[in-house]
């Protein structure tokens, strides 16, 4: 009898993250098993150069039998972030899907935060801004004050009403927010506030979560260039949309 699906989908968007990456699948495995959770992780290799598919592979062979297993998704070369969200979200078999940034700045004990945020909604992001006693270690000031500018633009030009878009930690409920990620067109960072104005623009109930939060200082977001292609991108997002590229 074949297994029905996953109750819960985990994406990692990796990209040279051997460090990184071993620390976070034990923390996501000790906690799966702590709630004896029925789900599987995808690791989504952006085309990285160092031991990430490795590292993933070799998980799998020592994954619990109790859980599903990491299972690895190649993007074949390097996309971008954004990319490998859209290609792994679209890989999950779960009802539920989370996509979380391989530093786990934000814990992934978070997570039943937003589980109980989609007993009454479609869409939860994890938020540094609503709470910003929940940081336990800053950005610097710089990013702190470049992600605040960021925002304001996020609210002219997609009308969105969150205070902090670009926390690498969302779940969707699959079955309703699918659609935001076929018709995702964006690729790097700037994919955020684009899924977001899809969930908005197609009528999903979205919420914003307060988790806790510790900056990584090995991120791999450059707060200049990135900043500009981010906002750049949000010009892309209503041009997209003038042109009927997100059909409702």
């Amino acid at each position: 009898m074949q297994r029905p699906p996953p109750k819960y989908s985990i994406v990692i968007p990796a990209y040279n993250e051997a460090t990184r990456l071993p620390r976070a699948l034990e923390k996501i495995r000790a906690y799966l098993l702590a709630r004896d959770f029925d789900a599987e992780v995808l690791v989504v290799d952006d085309g990285s150069t160092d031991a990430t598919a490795e590292i993933a592979r070799e998980a799998d062979l020592h994954w619990p039998d109790a859980l599903r297993g990491v299972r690895l998704v190649s993007n074949g070369e390097n996309r971008g972030k954004g990319y490998s969200v859209r290609h792994g979200m679209l890989e999950a078999k779960g009802g539920v899907a989370l996509f979380t940034d391989a530093d786990l700045s934000a814990p992934i004990e978070e997570f039943d935060k937003l589980l109980a945020a989609l007993a009454d909604a479609d869409v939860a992001i994890g938020s540094r801004a609503v709470d910003r006693r929940l940081i336990s270690v800053h950005q610097s000031r710089l990013r702190e004050i470049a992600g605040i500018i960021f925002n304001r633009f996020v609210r002219i030009f997609t009308g969105l009403p969150f205070e902090d878009t670009q926390c690498g930690f969302k779940a969707f409920v699959m079955g309703r927010a699918r659609v935001i990620f076929e018709q995702q067109r964006i690729e790097r960072f700037g994919f955020d506030p684009e899924i977001l104005f899809l969930a908005k623009r197609h009528g999903l109930r979205c919420v914003e979560v307060p988790v806790r939060w510790a900056h990584d200082p090995a991120t791999k977001v450059n707060v200049y260039s990135d900043s500009v292609k981010m906002f750049l991108d949000l010009l892309v997002i209503r041009w997209n949309a003038i042109l009927g590229r997100y059909p409702t």
